[in-house]
């Protein structure tokens, strides 16, 4: 098995776990603080009709889980694109020769 030694790759893995464990705290926090631990503080305050802390717990962990996925999906984008390699552009491109040459 070859290893991967390439610093781009490296950098791009680096920034990958970076983004997916601030993501993951944000969740962590809004879900499990948010509707376990600070649920009294929150209740005093209403949103709705219902206290706050209620919301967190029944809607608001699962809606910021939901904004997360969107906002990991768009920056791994812009990711992907700052790190983009034109190796498999080509691979791509070869792909499409090798099956044209092949259509009767």
């Amino acid at each position: 098995m070859q290893e991967n030694t390439c610093p781009r790759t490296d950098q791009y893995w680096r920034s990958n776990l970076k983004l997916v464990s601030a993501l993951l705290t944000i969740w962590f926090t809004c879900s499990y603080g948010a509707a376990i631990l600070f649920v009294e503080p929150l209740n005093t305050v209403n949103l709705a009709g219902f206290p706050l802390g209620f919301w967190f717990a029944h809607q608001g962990a699962i809606l910021i889980f939901i904004i997360l996925i969107a906002i990991y999906c768009i920056r791994m984008d812009r990711l992907d694109a700052t790190y983009a390699d034109n190796s498999d552009s080509a691979t791509t491109s070869q792909v499409a020769e090798s099956e044209n040459d092949r259509s009767p």
